[in-house]
């Protein structure tokens, strides 16, 4: 059926498709500053006293491609070290006599408990190496603060690591050059840490700040790491106070930072070695810059150097030389001693502070206690406003029924605002009612921009349909204004009270995040002197005082989507590994997630226009429109695949082998889990070639199939939470008995003693047998244990299952040729059990001819695990 238009349906159009034209512009703009496709990286040739992309790049394709392998286990991870140190002493060479370089490697050991994911884990290591290097003045000393640049070497499970983090490793290499080739001498010490153990949960970070000499003499560090492959490196975390992010402030030549991201980082499923500096055993103040971008190839076979996005690392090493220059020239730089003495124990001042780059271009820093003051403002005049207004000549009531007025507004745009999260969920739930699977836009992030936006338009204008005359309660006699001015007031200062609420709630919450909400309300109070001055000067022309009021909002509304859409963006490549729920509500999380934050950011990006601009999008042709677009794009969707090499699925493959002793099989299973929505069915309908491998008919379905629980991924814990509905299939194991000689085992190694008040101690011996390449040993102990000899005799926050015993879990690291030797202590003479899981990279050839069949758009971990149980 055709829409008929009149006069004003027209003018409504002209004004959608010039808003859409006005957004579509801002959105080029910030693609390109998001990819920073408008910094120009330097070449292999460029001057010396400059950072290059191209030279940190030959780092970055020695330690992904020509090194075989970074991980824990394998040689690969050794030859890195000896990259990195030759490097150094290649440099340390050509340094001048002003400089003083020492280089170190330090192996580190040690065992302690962590909470990861809400679950208690205890961490036994030894044999760990990190790299170092102090570069100072011929005349500096051993206490002198100290600035550390911090960034690890190992790669995680199966991946080339060339972002996470062969990119932060060699960003610091090219920093260490520069500063040597420049002839900038430190005017205090500058300490670089190479660590080689992140990704098995921090534990070179933890080993040097339990045992280094150079841990006290620490004024400051920056944490350098990536989650994905470039775009912003944006500061994540600071802290503790608000020194460090001023640092950075001041000295950042492409600042990208916004202290939003504190708010939201405790709640993200990982962690970064800030935690061991700056929170767990340090309290040093510092930054967190993370690569967020790209997020699609973190922790994947993907993850290569041909994925680095231009730019990107030219960015961060200007920015990071700048910063740490800036660090080791500050007068407020203090070793522990003086920052223990002076009571500066945690480096702060006033607290956390407000801070946020404006498009990578100049950076906006104020402290708590402004902000304490800054951010109240809003809210004060939302209050006085309607008294000041009307009460010189129009009496104490008329104010209150203002008042009442600017709360109905506020009613109506909070109203506007939640349908816009609302309809796009809804649609995505109908989506996936007709969809034989969800995240089509994964692969595809534009479409989830087709469906949703235009959707959560119509909800964001269904307020302003319904009450095309806004009900006014007050006189417009008395006032002697005309009504559609007091509505247009009421429903303006409506939306600035709500977005002054929200700042105030930020504010009173403790959060740093505050700022979205105070720039998007002062920038329509703006907006409001200048709409109101068109009015005075130029009369009531509603197009020429409309575009009084757009332009001075274009600059938050440029943020918005800049800060919005990096928020779609990054949320979207997540959505690939954060977990897959249980049914029958699991499939719908990741596209109900997308959907209510694409609702949030329209919100965000076109609420404050609304309560001017509304009146020509609220017309029942528009909104038809706007459904029939949702409608269309919806069906187009269906249309779309979920994956593909450049948006691969993350697939884990586990070869188990059930062990009995050291040299006996007892079963041996291929187990399959995924960390997405889309289930293992999916897998095996769109990938044919495993299914067949398999040995799986049309007619398999979970309800026939046999599944693994979370015990068989023990190795992977506590990832292994994230997982559900993982499946088993029977394997051969006769190539593993050819392919070793012996199998981990566990065993006492002296007789049990008795103690006084009835418990025992029972004293064993862990063999990693002849495995190759082992990555972690996890001990899964369940019984009445009352100490044992990790973690200072410490017990971690015990797991329970189903009302059943207490389980204690702890990650064992290090060199596989050397045996464990430890002791569990039991209350009573109850028995102790311990089940023993033991990652080993190497795979046989029936596994590795399997992982072959796998599509390219599906990511597969693989490995081999080796389970066995023991009761004493």
């Amino acid at each position: 059926m055709a829409l008929r238009l009149d006069g004003t349906d027209v003018s409504g159009f002209k004004f959608l498709f010039s808003l859409a034209v006005m957004y579509g512009l801002m959105s080029i703009l910030v693609h390109s500053v998001m990819y920073t496709k408008f910094i120009t990286p330097l070449g292999i040739d460029a001057p010396l006293d400059r950072f290059s992309e191209a030279r940190a790049i030959e780092h970055v394709r020695v330690l992904a491609h020509e090194i075989d392998g970074r991980q824990e286990g394998r040689q690969g991870l050794r030859e890195a070290a000896e990259y990195i140190k030759a490097q150094l002493e290649r440099l340390k060479e050509r340094a001048g006599s002003n400089f003083r370089i020492e280089i170190e490697e330090n192996v580190v050991g040690g065992s302690f408990n962590m909470m990861f994911l809400g679950h208690g884990i205890s961490f036994g290591y030894r044999n760990h190496t990190n790299i170092l290097v102090r570069i100072s003045s011929i005349d500096s000393q051993e206490t002198d603060p100290s600035v550390l640049m911090n960034a690890h070497f190992d790669g995680p499970l199966g991946s080339p690591g060339a972002g996470d983090c062969a990119s932060c490793v060699a960003s610091l290499l090219e920093i260490v050059r520069l500063t040597i080739d420049s002839g900038w001498v430190p005017p205090r010490p500058i300490i670089f840490l190479f660590n080689g153990a992140e990704e098995v949960f921090l534990l070179g970070a933890h080993g040097f700040m339990r045992t280094h000499k150079w841990r006290d003499s620490i004024g400051a560090f920056i944490n350098v790491e990536a989650s994905g492959t470039g775009g912003l490196d944006l500061v994540c975390q600071s802290g503790p106070g608000s020194w460090p992010s001023s640092v950075y402030a001041q000295s950042a030549i492409y600042p990208m930072a916004h202290s939003a991201a504190q708010d939201v980082f405790p709640v993200i499923p990982g962690d970064t070695d800030y935690r061991m500096f700056s929170e767990d055993y340090g309290s040093i103040p510092g930054l967190d810059i993370i690569f967020l971008l790209g997020g699609y190839y973190y922790h994947t076979n993907y993850d290569t150097v041909d994925r680095l996005v231009p730019g990107s690392m030219q960015a961060r090493g200007d920015n990071l030389y700048s910063a740490v220059k800036a660090f080791a020239e500050s007068a407020k730089l203090r070793n522990a001693r003086q920052r223990e003495s002076l009571g500066v124990s945690n480096g702060s001042d006033d607290g956390q502070a407000v801070f946020f780059d404006y498009l990578a271009w100049f950076m906006i820093f104020y402290s708590r206690r402004i902000a304490m003051v800054l951010h109240s403002i809003p809210v004060i005049i939302f209050l006085v406003m309607p008294f000041f207004s009307h009460v010189l000549y129009s009496g104490l009531w008329c104010c209150f029924a203002t008042f009442y007025d600017f709360v109905k507004g506020m009613i109506l745009h909070t109203t506007g605002i939640m349908l816009a999260i609302i309809f796009p969920v809804l649609f995505s739930i109908l989506r996936l009612l007709v969809s034989s699977y969800g995240m089509n836009w994964f692969a595809n992030p534009f479409l989830a921009f087709m469906m949703f936006i235009p959707i959560s338009l119509v909800g964001l204008l269904i307020p302003r349909t319904v009450f095309r005359g806004f009900p006014l309660s007050q006189n417009v006699s008395v006032l002697e204004v005309p009504k559609e001015a007091l509505s247009d007031e009421a429903r303006f200062w409506g939306a600035f009270g709500f977005y002054a609420s929200l700042t105030l709630a930020y504010l009173l919450a403790g959060l740093s995040g505050g700022f979205l909400t105070f720039f998007t309300s002062a920038s329509m109070l703006l907006a409001w002197i200048s709409f109101c001055l068109s009015i005075k000067f130029c009369g009531r022309q509603l197009a020429r005082s409309m575009v009084f009021y757009v332009i001075p909002l274009i600059p938050c509304l440029t943020y918005s989507v800049y800060f919005g859409g990096f928020l779609v963006q990054f949320l979207i490549e997540k959505m690939g590994m954060m977990g897959s729920l249980p049914p029958p509500y699991g499939n719908y999380v990741p596209d109900i997630a997308v959907a209510a934050i694409v609702g949030v950011v329209t919100g965000w990006c076109m609420g404050p226009l609304m309560p001017i601009c509304g009146k020509w999008l609220a017309r029942s042709s528009i909104l038809q429109f706007l459904l029939h677009l949702s409608v269309i794009a919806l069906a187009l969707s269906s249309q779309f695949f979920p994956y593909s090499r450049d948006a691969p699925k993350r697939v884990v493959f586990q070869h188990t082998f059930l062990t009995a002793d050291a040299n006996q099989i007892v079963d041996s299973s291929y187990d399959f889990s995924v960390v997405d929505s889309n289930s293992l069915l999916f897998l095996f309908k769109y990938a044919p070639e495993v299914a067949k491998e398999l040995n799986i008919g049309p007619e398999f379905s979970f309800e026939t199939a046999k599944m693994s629980n979370q015990r068989t991924f023990l190795t992977l814990f506590p990832v292994n939470f994230l997982f559900s509905r993982s499946l088993q299939f029977p394997a051969r194991s006769d190539e593993i008995l050819k392919q070793y000689r012996q199998f981990p085992h566990l065993y006492t190694n002296k007789p049990q003693t008795m103690s006084s008040d009835g418990s025992r101690t029972v004293y064993l011996e862990l063999s990693l047998g002849s495995l190759k390449e082992v990555w972690v040993a996890v001990l899964n102990i369940t019984g009445p244990l009352s100490s044992w000899s990790f973690a200072d005799t410490k017990l971690p926050v015990p797991e329970t299952a189903e009302g059943g015993p207490p389980s204690y879990i702890c990650r064992l690291t290090g060199s596989s040729h050397e045996k464990w030797n430890f002791w569990l202590e039991g209350r009573n003479v109850e028995d102790i059990r311990v089940d023993v899981a033991v990652l080993d990279q190497n795979l046989v050839e029936e596994a590795k001819k399997l992982k072959s069949v796998f599509p390219g758009w599906a990511d597969v971990t693989a490995y081999s695990s080796f389970l066995s149980t023991y009761v004493f």
